[in-house]
């Protein structure tokens, strides 16, 4: 995964990943997949998904060039609320972009590392 700064203040994680590299077909299948992980888990807990694409469009919004979708699974891994911070760091999403040929999914830094690494290890996961 490649980290890079949004805006110059967003700590953004993404990986390109091949359609010919995982084996779920469309953003759907990857949408299920991580519901999966999100159900699976001990903590957490999933709230939604946000058709991104969909909103945009009906606002005859700019999409970029090439772009078939684009799709936001919402979840939490919030177990505490030790602050009042805390819950504007939450919850979760994870983007989920499809392209022609492969898909881009990123998602924003989160405030515990054992919970980063767990959403990079669910994402370079999906690589057969």
């Amino acid at each position: 995964m490649k980290k890079t700064i949004f805006m110059d203040k967003y700590p953004v994680y993404t990986l390109k990943l091949e359609k010919n590299e995982v084996e779920q077909k469309n953003i759907a299948e990857l949408i299920e997949y991580y519901k999966e992980k999100i159900d699976n888990h001990k903590i957490a807990k999933f709230i939604s998904i946000f058709d991104h694409y969909a909103h945009t469009k009906s606002l005859d919004g700019e999409i970029m060039e090439g772009l078939l979708d684009a799709k936001n699974i919402i979840f939490c891994f919030g177990h505490a609320i030790p602050n009042t911070k805390m819950v504007a760091a939450r919850p979760r999403s994870i983007g989920i972009c499809e392209f022609d040929k492969y898909f881009i999914i990123e998602f924003l830094e989160a405030p515990k590392e054992e919970l980063h690494a767990l959403m990079e290890s669910w994402t370079k996961a999906l690589v057969k």
